[in-house]
């Protein structure tokens, strides 16, 4: 254990720094202020970030922003009211660090990941990773099928990430979900997209995406609804299944995210993505991902707060069901 003065709970397990002897402006910023992985005796969950951006279409600077997410989530505290949890003493939660990704080569950036991914995993940890761009959905999925089998994929994004190659590239941000249903990664009965919206290549692309497993709640249909109808359609789709979450951060309208690489009008409110994503509590999460967090486009840290909340959400939803 280093000098700093963290919180132990009666379960046994090590939690945020305290903020009433360390402020919480001070020191070096890991995840929600936890302990590193190397200083506690066991890891639940482990919060790792992959500082990678070499899968992006448009806007670069992904590769900066688990550092930003960190620096955003000091503030965040222990006990979560709305979900009357307490996740880090429910569980050891602890900050892994990053994963060391070739900036230069992309096919060996998802290589590193995956394999990072299967070290971290072994014993039965449980990931949460901070991108970075939506590539590391592809290999963080191929670590936890080899577990899990194919899984439930719940995916928060403006876009669907089905489409086939980019400039002749087949493994982008833009195509991970096509690459996990083409070699059996998901539940192609109990996968879906939330939050999708804006103009596509063709009617073609929703066709593809129907084959490849997807069935989709729209912004559209979320503001028709309402949030409540759209969890219980989350809820019937998927059922018990294991459940992979992976959540770009321009899901939200570029109003409460514009650090983000592909903004889309009409997005989510965070208030509407927050509650959502407490309906996964009685789920069985077996690995999660929050991406696309791009720090120069982003003004006084509003989408690295949002990316906190939302890494803390999914934390917590993933401590109710150990």
């Amino acid at each position: 254990m280093s000098a700093t003065e963290y919180v132990q709970f009666d379960s046994g397990n090590i939690g945020p720094a305290d903020a009433s002897k360390s402020p919480r402006f001070a020191g070096i910023a890991t995840f929600a202020r936890l302990p590193r992985a190397e200083e506690v005796d066991h890891v639940d969950i482990a919060v790792v970030g992959v500082p990678f951006d070499s899968g992006v279409s448009y806007r670069p600077g992904a590769r900066f922003g688990p550092a930003h997410v960190r620096e955003a989530s000091r503030l965040l505290r222990p006990y979560n009211p709305a979900a009357d949890i307490s996740p880090f003493a429910q569980v050891q939660v602890a900050d892994a660090g990053d994963i060391s990704v070739n900036p230069f080569s992309l096919d060996e950036a998802v290589l590193d990941i995956e394999r990072a991914a299967d070290e971290l995993r072994a014993g039965g940890t449980r990931l949460l990773a901070i991108g970075g761009d939506h590539t590391l959905a592809l290999p963080m999925l191929r670590s936890v099928a080899k577990t899990h089998g194919p899984v439930a994929v719940v995916h928060f994004d403006a876009h669907l990430d089905t489409w086939d190659t980019y400039f002749g590239a087949p493994v982008t941000h833009g195509t991970p979900f096509r690459r996990a249903s083409e070699e059996g990664l998901i539940d192609m009965e109990a996968s879906l997209h939330v939050g999708i919206r804006g103009p596509l290549y063709g009617k073609e692309d929703l066709r593809d995406d129907e084959r490849l497993g997807f069935a989709i709640i729209s912004t559209h249909d979320i503001e028709v609804e309402g949030v409540e109808m759209a969890i219980e359609r989350m809820r019937r789709r998927i059922g018990d299944r294991p459940v992979y979450l992976s959540i770009d951060i321009d899901v939200l309208d570029p109003a409460h995210a514009p650090g983000t690489g592909t903004p889309e009008a009409g997005g989510m409110t965070s208030r509407e993505l927050l509650r959502m994503l407490r309906a996964f509590s009685n789920t069985s999460i077996v690995g999660a991902d929050v991406v696309e967090v791009s720090p120069p486009y982003d003004h006084a840290q509003l989408t690295a707060v949002a990316g906190s909340h939302v890494a803390y959400e999914v934390i917590s939803a993933m401590a109710a069901r150990p």
